[in-house]
Protein backbone atom coordinates (compact mmCIF):
# COMPACT_ATOMS: atom_id res chain seq x y z
CA UNK A 1 0.00 0.00 0.00
CA UNK A 2 1.27 3.39 -0.78
CA UNK A 3 0.94 5.73 2.14
CA UNK A 4 1.73 9.28 3.23
CA UNK A 5 2.04 9.64 7.13
CA UNK A 6 0.97 13.41 8.43
CA UNK A 7 2.44 13.89 12.03
CA UNK A 8 1.78 16.68 13.63
CA UNK A 9 4.42 19.12 15.29
CA UNK A 10 1.80 18.90 18.23
CA UNK A 11 2.32 15.13 19.15
CA UNK A 12 6.32 15.09 18.10
CA UNK A 13 7.68 18.69 18.28
CA UNK A 14 5.48 20.38 21.21
CA UNK A 15 8.23 19.91 23.30
CA UNK A 16 10.11 17.70 21.13
CA UNK A 17 9.85 14.24 22.16
CA UNK A 18 12.49 12.11 21.53
CA UNK A 19 10.88 9.06 22.64
CA UNK A 20 8.00 9.18 20.68
CA UNK A 21 10.01 9.84 17.38
CA UNK A 22 12.17 6.78 18.50
CA UNK A 23 8.75 5.10 18.05
CA UNK A 24 7.41 6.11 15.07
CA UNK A 25 11.13 5.92 13.77
CA UNK A 26 10.51 2.09 14.81
CA UNK A 27 6.73 2.31 13.42
CA UNK A 28 8.13 3.39 9.83
CA UNK A 29 10.56 0.33 9.60
CA UNK A 30 7.90 -2.19 10.47
CA UNK A 31 5.57 -0.90 7.35
CA UNK A 32 8.83 -0.90 5.04
CA UNK A 33 8.92 -4.69 5.84
CA UNK A 34 5.42 -5.06 4.82
CA UNK A 35 6.12 -3.64 1.50
CA UNK A 36 4.35 -0.36 2.10
CA UNK A 37 5.59 2.78 0.35
CA UNK A 38 5.94 5.93 2.59
CA UNK A 39 5.95 9.27 2.59
CA UNK A 40 5.99 11.48 5.69
CA UNK A 41 5.26 15.03 6.70
CA UNK A 42 6.19 16.36 9.86
CA UNK A 43 4.59 19.88 11.31
CA UNK A 44 6.59 22.14 13.30
CA UNK A 45 4.68 22.32 15.83
CA UNK A 46 4.81 24.98 18.97
CA UNK A 47 8.24 26.10 18.15
CA UNK A 48 6.94 27.15 14.81
CA UNK A 49 4.30 29.49 16.54
CA UNK A 50 6.41 30.61 18.72
CA UNK A 51 8.41 31.81 16.12
CA UNK A 52 5.30 33.51 14.35
CA UNK A 53 4.19 35.35 17.38
CA UNK A 54 7.69 36.94 17.11
CA UNK A 55 7.28 37.58 13.91
CA UNK A 56 4.14 39.87 14.47
CA UNK A 57 5.72 41.72 17.27
CA UNK A 58 8.74 42.48 14.75
CA UNK A 59 5.61 43.20 12.57
CA UNK A 60 6.84 41.50 9.58
CA UNK A 61 4.01 40.26 7.11
CA UNK A 62 1.86 37.30 7.02
CA UNK A 63 4.47 35.81 4.40
CA UNK A 64 7.51 36.31 6.30
CA UNK A 65 5.40 34.93 9.35
CA UNK A 66 4.89 31.65 7.21
CA UNK A 67 8.58 31.79 5.73
CA UNK A 68 10.07 31.63 9.45
CA UNK A 69 7.33 29.07 10.57
CA UNK A 70 8.30 26.67 7.35
CA UNK A 71 11.66 26.65 8.48
CA UNK A 72 11.36 24.81 11.42
CA UNK A 73 9.26 21.66 10.11
CA UNK A 74 12.27 20.67 7.69
CA UNK A 75 14.67 20.54 10.83
CA UNK A 76 12.35 17.90 12.70
CA UNK A 77 11.92 16.01 9.16
CA UNK A 78 16.19 15.70 9.42
CA UNK A 79 15.76 14.20 12.78
CA UNK A 80 13.51 10.97 11.38
CA UNK A 81 15.53 10.92 8.50
CA UNK A 82 19.12 10.57 10.60
CA UNK A 83 17.05 7.90 12.80
CA UNK A 84 15.84 6.25 10.13
CA UNK A 85 19.11 5.76 8.26
CA UNK A 86 19.30 4.06 5.12
CA UNK A 87 15.38 2.81 4.52
CA UNK A 88 15.26 6.83 3.55
CA UNK A 89 16.36 9.16 1.55
CA UNK A 90 19.54 11.36 2.22
CA UNK A 91 18.01 14.48 2.24
CA UNK A 92 14.79 16.67 3.42
CA UNK A 93 12.83 16.93 -0.13
CA UNK A 94 12.41 20.73 -0.80
CA UNK A 95 10.00 20.07 -3.81
CA UNK A 96 6.99 17.33 -4.04
CA UNK A 97 8.79 15.87 -6.98
CA UNK A 98 11.85 15.16 -5.09
CA UNK A 99 9.71 13.37 -2.26
CA UNK A 100 7.74 11.14 -5.40
CA UNK A 101 11.65 10.31 -6.49
CA UNK A 102 12.73 9.53 -3.60
CA UNK A 103 9.43 6.93 -2.87
CA UNK A 104 10.13 5.87 -6.55
CA UNK A 105 13.56 4.79 -5.35
CA UNK A 106 12.30 2.76 -2.92
CA UNK A 107 12.98 4.70 0.21
CA UNK A 108 11.20 6.34 3.18
CA UNK A 109 10.51 9.78 2.05
CA UNK A 110 10.47 12.65 4.78
CA UNK A 111 9.74 16.31 4.41
CA UNK A 112 8.33 19.01 6.34
CA UNK A 113 7.06 22.60 4.88
CA UNK A 114 7.73 23.92 1.62
CA UNK A 115 6.75 27.44 0.85
CA UNK A 116 4.63 30.07 2.19
CA UNK A 117 1.09 29.93 2.19
CA UNK A 118 1.21 26.26 2.60
CA UNK A 119 0.66 24.06 5.53
CA UNK A 120 2.32 20.88 5.91
CA UNK A 121 -1.64 19.74 5.92
CA UNK A 122 -1.39 20.54 2.17
CA UNK A 123 1.93 19.61 1.63
CA UNK A 124 0.64 16.14 2.46
CA UNK A 125 -2.57 16.50 0.53
CA UNK A 126 -0.66 17.52 -2.14
CA UNK A 127 2.26 14.99 -2.03
CA UNK A 128 -0.60 11.98 -1.88
CA UNK A 129 -2.20 13.36 -4.95
CA UNK A 130 1.11 13.16 -6.86
CA UNK A 131 2.22 9.49 -5.89
CA UNK A 132 -1.80 8.48 -5.73
CA UNK A 133 -1.42 7.03 -2.26
CA UNK A 134 -4.44 4.60 -1.17
CA UNK A 135 -4.28 6.63 2.12
CA UNK A 136 -3.13 9.66 4.02
CA UNK A 137 -2.94 9.15 7.82
CA UNK A 138 -2.75 12.02 10.10
CA UNK A 139 -1.64 11.93 13.82
CA UNK A 140 -3.17 14.79 15.88
CA UNK A 141 -3.52 15.29 19.32
CA UNK A 142 -6.86 14.53 19.63
CA UNK A 143 -8.40 11.04 18.53
CA UNK A 144 -10.10 12.02 16.17
CA UNK A 145 -12.23 14.50 14.25
CA UNK A 146 -15.18 16.12 16.87
CA UNK A 147 -18.27 17.54 16.40
CA UNK A 148 -17.08 20.99 17.86
CA UNK A 149 -13.79 21.98 19.49
CA UNK A 150 -13.09 19.30 22.52
CA UNK A 151 -10.28 22.32 24.06
CA UNK A 152 -13.39 24.77 24.00
CA UNK A 153 -16.25 22.30 24.47
CA UNK A 154 -16.75 19.73 27.53
CA UNK A 155 -19.77 18.33 25.76
CA UNK A 156 -17.75 17.58 22.23
CA UNK A 157 -18.24 14.24 20.65
CA UNK A 158 -15.94 12.34 18.60
CA UNK A 159 -16.93 11.41 15.00
CA UNK A 160 -16.44 7.71 13.96
CA UNK A 161 -16.82 8.65 10.11
CA UNK A 162 -17.24 12.10 8.91
CA UNK A 163 -17.68 13.20 4.78
CA UNK A 164 -15.34 16.07 3.48
CA UNK A 165 -18.85 17.55 2.47
CA UNK A 166 -19.56 18.13 6.36
CA UNK A 167 -16.38 18.86 7.50
CA UNK A 168 -17.01 22.28 7.00
CA UNK A 169 -19.35 22.16 9.78
CA UNK A 170 -16.70 21.58 12.45
CA UNK A 171 -14.05 24.07 11.66
CA UNK A 172 -13.33 27.29 13.13
CA UNK A 173 -11.27 28.30 10.14
CA UNK A 174 -12.28 28.12 6.63
CA UNK A 175 -8.99 29.00 4.94
CA UNK A 176 -5.32 29.31 5.45
CA UNK A 177 -3.32 31.74 7.34
CA UNK A 178 -0.26 31.81 9.49
CA UNK A 179 0.10 29.99 12.32
CA UNK A 180 -3.50 27.95 11.86
CA UNK A 181 -3.75 25.49 14.61
CA UNK A 182 -6.65 23.23 13.46
CA UNK A 183 -7.18 19.55 12.95
CA UNK A 184 -6.55 19.70 9.30
CA UNK A 185 -6.27 22.39 7.06
CA UNK A 186 -8.84 24.05 4.90
CA UNK A 187 -6.84 23.91 1.99
CA UNK A 188 -6.06 20.66 2.57
CA UNK A 189 -9.49 19.40 2.67
CA UNK A 190 -10.19 21.05 -0.71
CA UNK A 191 -7.38 18.92 -2.44
CA UNK A 192 -8.13 15.55 -0.55
CA UNK A 193 -11.85 15.89 -1.80
CA UNK A 194 -11.32 17.04 -5.43
CA UNK A 195 -8.61 13.95 -5.54
CA UNK A 196 -11.08 11.55 -3.50
CA UNK A 197 -8.23 10.57 -1.02
CA UNK A 198 -9.14 8.89 2.05
CA UNK A 199 -8.64 9.87 4.93
CA UNK A 200 -7.91 8.72 8.89
CA UNK A 201 -7.16 10.88 11.67
CA UNK A 202 -6.08 9.14 14.48
CA UNK A 203 -4.27 10.05 18.26
CA UNK A 204 -0.60 10.34 17.39
CA UNK A 205 0.51 9.96 20.68
CA UNK A 206 0.04 6.52 20.40
CA UNK A 207 2.08 5.17 17.25
CA UNK A 208 0.21 1.90 16.94
CA UNK A 209 -2.96 4.14 15.98
CA UNK A 210 -1.14 4.51 12.40
CA UNK A 211 -0.92 0.56 12.29
CA UNK A 212 -4.01 -0.09 13.44
CA UNK A 213 -5.82 2.34 10.89
CA UNK A 214 -4.02 0.25 7.60
CA UNK A 215 -5.32 -3.16 9.62
CA UNK A 216 -8.60 -1.28 9.39
CA UNK A 217 -9.13 -1.19 12.69
CA UNK A 218 -12.36 1.23 14.09
CA UNK A 219 -9.65 4.16 15.10
CA UNK A 220 -10.23 7.98 15.17
CA UNK A 221 -12.10 9.42 12.33
CA UNK A 222 -12.56 8.39 8.73
CA UNK A 223 -12.78 11.10 6.29
CA UNK A 224 -14.01 10.24 2.82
Amino acid sequence: MRLVLRIGGSVVASPINTELISKYVALLKTLKRQDHEIVVVVGGGSLARELIEVAQKLELSEKAQDEIAISVSPIFAQLFLKKLGRVSCVGVPLTIEEAANCLDEGKISVMGGLRPGMTTDTVAAIIADRVNADLLLKGTDQNGVYNKDPRKYTGATKLDHISFDDLGGVFSEAKHKAGIHQIIDPEAVKILKRKRIRLIVVNGFVPENILAAIEGENVGTVID
